[in-house]
């Protein structure tokens, strides 16, 4: 474990994405409790990238291959169907007052699953930066691999934690200005069709 992994991984995690936008938009429509469901969905929708690198897939998921290729405009369409429905929705949900119905929450969860099961951007992170701080070629099921991954792991949920939190702290202001919580929700969905956007016109 270097601090160089450490420290790249916390800027790859920092950085504003679809999973950020994700947890933010869940934590002001639901208070910090949903926006923490928000964080584990996105958090578990790691696992399948990270054992498709430890399991040595590579060769399959490849940018340019046809598995990566409908990961991709999946992810695609997926973004943008979110970004739509907040961007005519906004404003219009009730906000949750309290807690949240359990099955609401593990509703919450599995979105935030499905939108980082479908972003082919993890697959290359494990693929091509993880490798690149061990100091042999891993193998198969690889204990130096499976370590790093779950490192970067409780570090998006502890990244995620914070944005959840911090967004919650923000929300009885947002409750209490209709005209200001429509246009974050607007802005929010217009971001994750951006996401799409860009992701459409990537090769890589």
């Amino acid at each position: 474990m270097s601090v160089e992994f450490l420290l790249t991984s916390l800027v790859v995690v920092l950085i504003p994405g679809t999973g950020v936008v994700y947890t933010v938009s869940s934590s002001v429509g639901g208070g910090w409790r949903r926006g923490l469901y928000a964080a584990v969905g996105c958090t578990l929708g790691i696992v399948p990238h990270m054992l498709a690198a430890i399991l040595g897939l590579s060769g399959i998921m490849q940018a340019g291959s046809v598995a990566f290729e409908a990961v991709r405009w999946a992810g695609v369409a997926y973004l943008v169907f979110m970004g739509l429905s907040m961007i005519r929705e906004a404003g219009t949900v009730p906000l949750d007052a309290g807690e949240a119905p359990i099955e609401r929450m593990d509703a919450v969860v599995r979105r935030g699953i499905l939108l980082n099961v479908l972003n082919p951007k993890l697959t290359l992170f494990f693929f091509a930066f993880l490798p690149q701080f061990l100091d042999a070629t891993p193998g198969f099921f690889d204990a130096r691999l499976i370590g790093l991954g779950g490192i970067f792991m409780l570090m998006t949920l502890a990244v995620f934690a914070v944005y959840a939190l911090a967004s919650a702290a923000a929300r009885d202001l947002i409750l209490a200005a209709p005209v200001v919580r429509r246009w974050i929700e607007r802005s929010l969905g217009a971001l994750l069709i951006g996401f799409a956007a860009r992701l459409a016109l990537t090769d890589r």
